[in-house]
């Protein structure tokens, strides 16, 4: 199996609206490499290390767990659970315990 890491990172910054070498020079990348560099993390010619991608999930506002997870819906999750707050990360957590029992 594919690493999902690619797809998944050009899918976020796209939905960050950002472009390849705005994501690469937000992150430092001198801007006449930004773009290559940032191309060969989404093509999976390389990967980005972990610091790095850290970096990355930061940048586009999702957690880093994202970009490594297998399960589309799994990741799908982590996106939303992204977005709440502490209030209704609690609620969300209440009741998943509630369904182990």
């Amino acid at each position: 199996m594919e690493t999902p890491t690619p797809s998944r990172l050009k899918s976020a910054r796209k939905a960050a609206g950002l472009t390849q070498q705005q994501l690469g020079m937000a992150l430092g990348m001198e801007p006449n490499t930004a773009s290559a560099r940032m191309n060969q993390y989404e093509k999976g010619k390389h990967a980005p290390d972990f610091l790095t991608m850290k970096r990355i999930a930061k940048e586009l506002d999702v957690p880093v767990a994202y970009f490594y997870c297998e399960e589309d819906k799994l990741s799908k999750l982590l996106l939303i659970l992204n977005k709440l707050d502490e209030k209704q990360l609690k609620q969300v957590e209440n009741f998943l315990f509630s369904l182990q029992k």
